[in-house]
């Protein structure tokens, strides 16, 4: 008998949709932004909503919509929410949580704002965003009550494990969006230093270990692979725990030395993911996020590196790099989710050629462009605010790199609405 391929259930799309909407919102106002680069003066007829009060939508709703929506679906269906009792709340989540989103995109047009970078909520959004995040942890929790028996012990632990760090999010928003728990901008810091950056790179590294079971099953002939790759992750760990933590300079040996035992993860992320059984459709994508894991591990390693951090910092320069890890990393591994996610049937949303090479190839000309004016800019502070031909050529450029970006992302979110998508996976046909 011939087997359907699955496809993706509706409290998947909903979230899936929901992410593309915020990251076409986000492009927009990234292009809007590129075009008030060029053109300042045009900032006089949008009266107080200015560029510094876009940048700030513009960053908010690509992090909290577009990179986070996704994983509420992964969410789904790893607590199993996405389908039987609990299918039909899951949409009302995925409302709620842009709901909140759209009313902070306004507060922060107004100017309300904590003055910290991604932690901008205040006034009433402050409360409503993470009432949001609740609403999500409380479904899980609830589907996880309600399906535990189905569970082996391990997979049960997990789950609960993951619902105890989930219910500290919400908390841990509101508190630290609080102008009073620490400055916006504090004095008493120093710069990065290799104990701190290995630290959060490690941090990726767990997440990138762990997302696959969440999303499919491990193939049995490499179950070596598997626990060789997370024996590194706890060498690494502990090796990282032996670093300096103190406010020292990125100079010492040990320092970019210690940060460039990261590079490891090069080969041994790709054979990981090769140890996990994908559909087919994934393969675009998989390989895409790969390349670009690559391209974040090296540059990241060697803009540490002395005299290099000392012409980039405070660049575009590192712009550039923060847009290989969001826009080129982070976001091909969303769009390698969704396809895992939405299943065969449905991969058509994100499968496209024509939106994958123009936003994988705007995403590398707007890197390549950044580093260029971050080593320009390095030398010479005024190159980015003295207009000149040069100035203008680069921000043109960016703006042609936006709007292929953004016309990427219009494709997807389009793709999602087409009739040909299927509103119904394998659990929905059985009820």
């Amino acid at each position: 008998m011939k087997t359907e391929p699955p496809s993706a259930s509706s409290s998947v799309l909903s979230a899936v949709r929901h992410a593309f909407l915020w990251l076409v919102a986000g492009n927009a106002i990234g292009v809007m932004i590129a075009v008030l680069l060029l053109l300042p003066a045009l900032n006089v007829w949008l009266g107080e909503w200015t560029y510094g009060r876009w940048m700030m939508v513009h960053m908010n709703v690509l992090l909290f919509g577009w990179c986070a929506l996704p994983m509420v679906g992964i969410l789904f269906v790893a607590y199993g929410a996405a389908s039987g009792r609990l299918a039909a709340w899951c949409r009302p989540v995925v409302w709620l949580w842009s709901a909140a989103l759209a009313a902070g995109a306004v507060s922060w047009l107004e100017g309300h704002s904590s003055g910290k970078l991604f932690l901008d909520w205040s006034g009433f959004v402050r409360v409503f965003f993470p009432f949001a995040l609740g609403a999500l942890w409380l479904l899980l929790a609830t589907s996880l009550a309600l399906n535990w028996r189905a569970q082996s012990r391990a997979v049960l632990l997990a789950k609960c494990a993951g619902l105890l760090v989930l219910l500290a999010v919400p908390f841990a928003l509101y508190f630290a969006s609080n102008p009073n728990v620490y400055p916006a901008v504090n004095p008493d810091t120093g710069g990065p230093i290799g104990s701190s950056q290995l630290d959060s790179s490690l941090g990726m590294v767990f997440i990138l270990l762990a997302m696959p079971f969440a999303l499919t099953r491990m193939n049995p002939a490499k179950v070596f692979t598997v626990r060789l790759a997370w024996m590194v992750l706890a060498a690494n760990a502990i090796f990282c725990a032996t670093l300096t933590r103190t406010d020292i300079s990125h100079r010492l040996p040990s320092q970019y030395l210690g940060l460039g035992t990261i590079l490891v993860w090069l080969p041994l992320a790709p054979a990981y993911y090769n140890a996990f059984q994908w559909i087919p459709a994934t393969k675009r994508w998989r390989r895409a996020f790969l390349l670009w894991w690559g391209a974040l591990v090296v540059s990241g390693w060697i803009l540490f590196l002395p005299g290099i951090l000392d012409r980039f910092k405070f660049t575009d320069g590192l712009v550039g790099h923060s847009l290989t890890a969001v826009a080129g990393f982070l976001t091909a591994y969303l769009l390698f989710a969704i396809t895992q996610l939405v299943g065969e049937c449905d991969a058509s949303i994100v499968n496209g050629a024509w939106a994958f090479y123009a936003w994988n190839l705007g995403v590398l000309s707007y890197v390549v462009l950044f580093m260029i004016a971050g080593w320009i800019e390095g030398a010479d502070p005024a190159f980015t605010m003295a207009p000149s031909l040069a100035r203008n050529i680069f921000y043109i450029v960016r703006l042609l790199t936006g709007l292929a970006m953004l016309a990427a992302s219009v494709e997807w979110l389009l793709s999602s609405f087409s009739p040909r998508i299927s509103l119904v996976n394998e659990g929905e046909k059985a009820a």
